[in-house]
């Protein structure tokens, strides 16, 4: 019971802790305000235990699979709010607009991860909590979970603000593309098991080498979106969730330095 609390938990807030971590190093090393994460936590509470006490409505929408396509669309929104930091945290200028961007980008991904994981760890202790089951080993094993999910995104954190400027965006923007693309993929998966996206054989079985269970293939789940047996749709899902993301950021960059060039050329 203890060790499956810890990887439940660990595996809820290690999501939350990496994006959070990364997103407080960057805004450290981009030099700006961080007073936007504790507006992210409030926000991200609050819908989270909105949707935790009225999860059973909402669990009927969709003639059935409520849960199923709110959260997809949740992992869907953090992808897009990660393809969107990652496209312009290059852009080479400090302009208010560039940065107010990067800002809001960082603001929704963690509302919407806190409150998709928010609302499941809520609906988890209270679930336990209401059965009238003894809860210590549950909270034995989610602080413990908590714990090293927490101890992790510290990690990460200190090893980010220790980085120079340049090595941080670089690593940061190649760990953010692999989480965005674990975002897509899992909602994919969402969408498959619920026929909105069709079921195909797997392509390979990687459970006995590595079970996603496990706290390395949390971790691994979490980091880059391991999948132990994929379909062909998700690999091609996360492979397009890759591309688009470059493509995105080739754009941006490109668009910043016509308009710099603009700027330049323009008469006096």
């Amino acid at each position: 019971m203890i060790l499956s609390s810890v990887i439940i938990i660990l595996g809820e807030v290690l999501e939350l802790s990496i994006l959070g971590s990364l997103f407080l190093a960057l805004s450290f090393r981009l030099k700006m305000s961080r007073h936007w994460i504790a507006y992210a936590v409030i926000a991200g509470i609050a819908c989270g235990i909105l949707y935790a006490i009225s999860f059973d409505t909402a669990s009927q929408w969709f003639d059935g699979f409520g849960q199923e396509v709110i959260n997809a669309g949740i992992l869907i929104g953090i992808y897009l709010s990660l393809l969107l930091f990652n496209a312009t945290i290059f852009i080479n200028d400090k302009k208010p607009g560039t940065m107010k961007i990067i800002r809001w980008a960082m603001i929704s991904g963690m509302v919407l991860a806190i409150t998709r994981d928010g609302s499941e760890i809520f609906l988890y202790l209270s679930g336990f909590i209401l059965s009238g089951e003894s809860i210590t080993p549950i909270l034995t094993g989610s602080i413990l979970g908590a714990g090293i999910g927490l101890s992790f995104g510290i990690l990460i954190y200190y090893l980010f603000t220790n980085m120079t400027q340049d090595r941080a965006r670089y690593v940061g923007y190649t760990l953010l593309l692999f989480v965005a693309a674990g975002m897509l993929s899992q909602a994919v998966r969402l969408l498959i098991q619920i026929d909105w996206l069709p079921a195909q054989n797997i392509v390979w079985d990687t459970s006995d080498w590595l079970d996603e269970s496990s706290i390395t293939g949390r971790l691994l789940y979490t980091l880059i979106g391991y999948e132990a047996t994929p379909t062909p749709i998700e690999i091609q899902c996360y492979i397009a969730a890759i591309v688009c993301i470059l493509v995105a950021t080739i754009f941006a960059r490109y668009s910043a330095s016509k308009d710099r060039s603009g700027r330049l050329n323009a008469p006096e």
